[in-house]
Parts: structure tokens; sequence; C-alpha cells
């Protein structure tokens, strides 16, 4: 199970880490995108429960654990005023 599920987890961390920082208008889908690879790790952990799985998903575990802090602590953009036109 660890050969089926390194290389998209290791996508998951560095496509949504490079999506999250680039374009802020798409965080939410950025980090609902990781959970569901997390998600998927975590079935490929419990049919075939293997430690170094359970470290990789640890350490992606980690990754959205933190840009989901980052997402919550930092705030929203206020809309810039409008001008009326003269």
């Amino acid at each position: 199970m660890l050969n089926t599920l390194f290389f998209p987890l290791l996508f998951s961390m560095g496509a949504g880490t490079y999506a999250y920082l680039r374009f802020p208008d798409r965080r939410p889908r950025a980090l609902l995108v990781m959970t569901l690879f997390q998600l998927l790790g975590a079935y490929g952990h419990f049919t075939q429960p293997v430690t170094p799985l359970f470290l990789l998903l640890g350490l992606h575990a980690t990754v959205v654990f933190f840009l989901l802090v980052h997402h919550l602590q930092t705030p929203a953009l206020a809309p810039e005023p409008q001008t009326p036109p003269r």
C-alpha cells in the first residue's frame, strides 16, 4: 500500500503547498483536496497498516495542520472602497 500511496501523498504535499502559497483565493479548495488525500491515505493505512505509510501520513497531516492553522489565523482582506462616479 505504501508503493501505491507514496507519490499521490507526496504530490499532495508539494502541489497543495504551492497552490496554497501562490493562489490565496484558492486556499480553501487546496486545503480540502489535501484533506481528502489524507483520508485516502488513512483508508490505505486501515486496509494494510505498515509503519512507513503511517510516518508518511503523519508528515502529510503535519503539513495540512500547519497550513490550516495559518489559513485560520490570516485575516480576510477588506474590499477596497469604491469611489462614486463623478
